[in-house]
């Protein structure tokens, strides 16, 4: 019951009611990926979209399914046998509202005082 409610009323967790009704309709499975996430695509292969496992966060889309996702590749990753390059770092769970987020030297919130102005930078005044 609690699951039915939740895609009736909420965009973001899963799928809503419409996209279980056109993924039934015109939707053909192509695979899913470690997150969890279901991959489709319309029959004739002119759109492709995602059903996260929870949370619709973008950046839980792996680099090989990214790829598929915006038509870099008409391939797959589940036929494909895609493996991540040394330099592609794993999925990391965005931050930004947490104590865990990235905070740059001269921020608000990041540790520590700000650095000095070197007198390279003269403030916009209206003329």
């Amino acid at each position: 019951m609690k699951e039915l409610l939740l895609q009736i009323f909420t965009w973001w967790n899963g799928q809503t009611m419409g996209t279980r009704f056109w993924t039934w309709r015109k939707g053909v499975r192509v695979g899913d990926d470690a997150f969890g996430n279901t991959y489709y695509q319309e029959r004739g292969g002119k759109r492709r979209w995602v059903i996260y496992n929870g949370v619709a966060e973008a950046s839980k889309i792996p680099p090989g399914w990214h790829g598929w996702m915006h038509f870099r590749t008409d391939v797959p990753p589940s036929e494909d046998g895609y493996k991540p390059h040394a330099w592609e770092k794993p999925h990391r769970e965005n931050m930004t509202g947490t104590s865990e987020a990235y905070r740059p030297k001269g921020s608000i919130l990041a540790e520590g005082t700000r650095p000095r102005s070197t007198g390279d930078y003269d403030a916009w005044t209206p003329g």
